[in-house]
């Protein structure tokens, strides 16, 4: 199957990230293909749709907001890149964190997310350290 075009790349990632802030999990998760990879790539990948949703519906709660600032988005070899600085509240307090995310799609649903931060610096703008964090 060919991947969307670079306009609906575009659109469905701009779709995640307002669901993302908005904490729909549901519409995260159905963004993605049913065999869809989620890849942190400094952890183990996340693999299939459900997978994918019991991960990130963890993420949220009435004490956090995460917002995905988009600064830079193109299609480029057929993948989408997104340069983007993420920024994190909980209980008040904001931290942000740089990130660039390369999105492969299938159809226009996204076979494989792969995201390159510095973890520790996530770690900081989540309020701990990365021995802390929960997988």
């Amino acid at each position: 199957m060919n991947a969307a075009s670079e306009e609906r790349q575009i659109e469905v990632f701009r779709t995640m990230a307002r669901a993302w802030h908005e904490q729909d999990w549901a519409t995260c998760a159905n963004l993605f293909a049913e065999d869809g990879v989620l890849h942190s790539v400094m952890l183990p990948p996340i693999v299939g749709r459900q997978a994918i949703y019991d991960r990130i519906h963890k993420l949220g709660g009435d004490h956090k907001k995460v917002t995905l600032h988009i600064q830079r988005i193109g299609v480029t070899n057929g993948a989408l890149f997104v340069q983007r600085v993420d920024e994190v509240v909980i209980n008040g307090k904001r931290g942000e964190c740089p990130v660039v995310g390369v999105i492969e799609f299938a159809g226009d649903k996204i076979a494989r997310w792969s995201d390159y931060y510095d973890r520790a610096t996530l770690a900081r703008a989540a309020g701990y350290t990365p021995e802390q964090e929960h997988h």
